[in-house]
């Protein structure tokens, strides 16, 4: 018997748990992840981490050993242009920093944070089961019983479902979706270039979406390019040479020669959003609540948001000596969250129609915007005020650097 089940062991469901236990000892969790022991050290990928999320992680304790790995966004640039354009004018420009001085973003290597997360859980006695799914549960008045894929059954108090933008337990629970297919696909690929990047993030709106360059550490970056699904998929599944090809279009040559540093591989893009975040004795967070367009690099950032809330929801009702799994405590975090994350979703789908397009009088109209913007300097930090999550009075104390 648990006080709580976190089904998925990634950045949402480890934050979420650890969270928990470090303001409530006491508290009896584990984890439940579907990845086998060692598979984080092989992923290649890199995430953007705003600043109201390395927030979260200081107040656990581990921004300190994933900093090291972490490269600050100094500066960030943005373009509108064809693919076979030779020139592509800068249209709107962001300096990377915040109010107290510090980045509004850090690009951080994934493996870089999965390993820092995984020792603090050992370290607060957290339970984690490896190689393993949580496949169905039910429900009585006082707890759920999960099945898990090995034929275990596992009761606990609450079940947190942070199970991915397919999850299966959200349809287990009957929680409906709100879903919108965009018919593309994003690349993700680590490049190495001959030449520094100086901490510069790039955004090029390409007629079939956008072409992000996130800086990493040394002269490395982290590619997010999105193409139509079937051209996504001819590219990866292509040969190197077509691949590299296309790379360098889109590139360019402003940082030297170019070589792929990473298994290249193809994800589609939707807008997925939970009609609900809570049921009894439930609680979606992370992709499993909200799957958005990459365009605005929120993602990752939207789930960090819910870890913060759900875990002061959660702490709170416990030293109040209130049921952690009763509906009228969980609807304190769906209330928190649900309007937040409906305005990123409806955000990043007008910014994908608007910028994946080649239609004349939209680009000069979309163009004619971001320059205007470029010209308003308190509207843009109000920009990177939003893009770094640090801002909004309600927000929960783990995005400020303390413990619920």
């Amino acid at each position: 018997m648990y006080d709580i089940l976190v089904a998925g062991g990634g950045y949402v469901g480890l934050s979420t748990a650890v969270s928990i236990k470090k303001a409530a000892p006491h508290l009896n969790i584990v984890v439940v992840d579907a990845a086998p022991a060692g598979a984080w050290e092989k992923d290649g990928r890199a995430s953007a981490i705003a600043t109201a999320a390395s927030r979260l992680l200081s107040a656990l304790g581990v921004w300190g050993d994933i900093l090291p790995n972490a490269q600050p966004i100094n500066r960030m640039i943005v373009t509108d242009s064809k693919t076979a354009d030779p020139v592509r004018p800068v249209f709107l420009t962001f300096d990377g920093k915040v109010a107290d001085g510090q980045p509004f973003a850090h690009m951080v290597p994934n493996p870089a944070m999965i390993g820092p997360l995984l020792r603090l859980a050992g370290e607060l006695g957290v339970e984690l089961r490896q190689a393993a799914t949580v496949d169905g549960f039910s429900r009585d008045p006082a707890r759920v019983a999960a099945t898990l894929s090995t034929g275990e059954t596992i009761k606990a108090r609450l079940l947190i479902a942070c199970d991915g933008v397919r999850s299966k337990l959200r349809d287990v629970a009957g929680i409906k979706t709100v879903h919108f297919d965009y018919g593309q696909s994003g690349i993700v690929v680590t490049v190495d270039h001959e030449r520094p990047h100086d901490g510069v993030a790039e955004e090029h709106f390409l007629p079939a979406g956008p072409f992000a360059i996130l800086p990493l550490p040394g002269n490395r970056s982290s590619l997010v390019w999105t193409e139509r699904t079937a051209d996504a998929e001819r590219l990866v599944r292509g040969d190197d040479f077509l691949f590299d090809e296309e790379l360098e279009r889109r590139f360019g040559h402003k940082l030297g020669a170019l070589k792929v540093a990473s298994p290249r591989r193809a994800y589609p893009l939707g807008l997925t959003l939970a009609r609900g975040f809570v049921a009894d004795r439930f609680a979606l967070a992370g992709d499993a609540a909200h799957g958005i367009h990459p365009i605005s690099g929120q993602g990752l950032n939207l789930g960090f948001k819910d870890v913060a809330a759900l875990a002061e929801t959660i702490v709170d009702a416990d030293r109040l000596g209130l049921d952690i799994g009763s509906p009228a405590v969980l609807e304190r975090y769906e209330s928190w969250r649900r309007f937040d994350t409906f305005r990123m979703g409806v955000t990043t789908d007008v910014l994908n129609r608007l910028f994946s397009n080649d239609v004349a009088p939209i680009r000069i109209a979309r163009d004619f915007g971001l320059g205007l913007v470029d010209r308003m300097p308190a509207l843009k930090n109000f920009f990177i005020g939003q893009a770094s999550g640090a801002t909004g009075r309600a927000n929960p104390k783990m995005l400020d650097g303390q413990l619920p």
